[in-house]
């Protein structure tokens, strides 16, 4: 069974792709002469992730199958680096929306903690404060769509019509947020 879900390409949630000799043996032949240098470069950009560079280079091999016409490929190896720029944009976003849910349930037991001690309470109040002056001076778009995506429950095609910029923009600045709140709260963590 495993098997036919790489021989025809068969996801639920795809078209089916079929995979042919040539395709398999031009896939095959990227694997042998670029596939240690592609995951050097993956390792090199996945530094805090080393374990995921497997799983990330078995994506960008399973991206190349799926293509409906490799023969069109003039330079397979900008191409090869190109999937995987993408596989790696991929990654961060699932990434950031990962370690968002970690970052919201953790700030969500401070607040719960807070909700009894009202010193603790103004104390978290002004982190989150400090935090959005923060965010808002690093990025004031990256800041809007935070506060309407998440404070304000707008949708992401929402955020992106009132802040004026495209949908895949508005996803990189959310990204972009939560990275930046990640990596702050981790610093409050340590110190």
């Amino acid at each position: 069974m495993a098997n036919s879900l790489l021989e025809y390409g068969k996801s639920p949630f795809r078209r089916c792709h079929l995979i042919t000799e040539p395709k398999k043996a031009f896939v095959t032949a990227l694997e042998k002469s670029h596939g240690h240098k592609l995951r050097r470069y993956l390792a090199a950009r996945m530094r805090n992730a080393a374990a995921d560079v497997p799983d990330l280079a078995q994506e960008v091999f399973l991206r190349l199958l799926r293509l409906d016409n490799h023969e069109a490929i003039r330079n397979s190896q900008a191409y090869l680096y190109t999937v995987a720029s993408h596989v790696l944009h991929q990654h961060a976003l699932r990434q950031a929306a990962a370690g968002e849910a970690a970052a919201i349930t953790d700030l969500a037991t401070e607040v719960e903690r807070a909700d009894g001690d009202p010193a603790l309470q103004v104390e978290v109040e002004q982190q989150f404060e400090h935090l959005g002056r923060r965010l808002r001076e690093v990025s004031p778009k990256a800041y809007a769509t935070f506060m309407l995506h998440r404070c304000h429950g707008l949708s992401l095609q929402e955020v992106s019509e009132r802040i004026g910029a495209s949908y895949s923009m508005t996803k990189k600045y959310l990204a972009k947020a939560l990275k930046y709140i990640e990596s702050e709260l981790e610093a409050q963590r340590v110190a």
